[in-house]
């Protein structure tokens, strides 16, 4: 699919020289500042485009397992898209953070479920946890992100906790990242920041369309 990076009003206070991990924060503040100028209208508005733009991916219809997130308020909204997996009949997994943001799963069990646990994590499902191996079920992982380049590097919330959990994921699984439409950046121009143990995503989802990177 054609998905075409944007530098619209596009956070970017990457400077020459600058150490990698500062660089990171500088995008970090940057992209949740402009995340948070956005009105509850319009974040409500984006999450049924996600849920439509995300349903269209072949490898998503087709999944009979897919890990996902339950999103904060600033963050894409993923409540519809959840929902419509659920109809579809698939087995959908929402991370669970354990003791020491441990690396857990449980199934999603509807929306009336999903609660905030403790101050600051993401509402979570009060069914069993499942462990961490449990992910390696799902053939398609929605991961969250701050920024996507066009090599497939991820800016994530700074934890570190989605780059351990893909270490558990099945080999063949595709992992899609969801942006907003000017979060996806061009490498040839803006790339992001990586470090070594930063860990790919093959494909983004925006409001608008979705793409694989590889």
């Amino acid at each position: 699919m054609s998905l075409t990076p944007s530098p619209t009003t596009q956070p970017y206070p990457v400077k020459p020289g600058m150490e990698t991990e500062d660089a990171k924060e500088q995008l970090r503040r940057a992209i949740r500042a402009h995340r948070t100028s956005r009105s509850a209208r319009l974040r409500a508005e984006a999450a049924v485009a996600f849920a439509d733009v995300i349903a269209s991916v072949p490898e998503v219809r087709e999944a009979t397992c897919v890990a996902a997130y339950a999103a904060r308020a600033t963050e894409p909204n993923t409540g519809p898209l959840l929902e419509l997996l659920a109809a579809r009949g698939a087995r959908v997994l929402l991370p669970v953070l354990g003791t020491g943001l441990a690396r857990d799963w449980a199934e999603y069990d509807g929306p009336e479920d999903l609660l905030e646990r403790a101050p600051g994590r993401p509402p979570e499902p009060s069914s069993p946890a499942l462990g961490a191996d449990a992910v390696s079920a799902a053939s398609v992982i929605i991961a969250p992100a701050l920024a996507v380049d066009s090599r497939g590097v991820r800016l994530g919330q700074g934890g570190g906790w989605y780059d351990r959990v893909l270490a558990h994921a099945h080999p063949e699984a595709r992992v899609l990242a969801v942006v907003f439409p000017e979060e996806f950046y061009d490498a040839t121009v803006r790339p992001l920041p990586v470090m070594e143990h930063d860990v790919l995503v093959h494909g983004v989802a925006t409001t608008t369309d979705w793409r694989w990177l590889d």
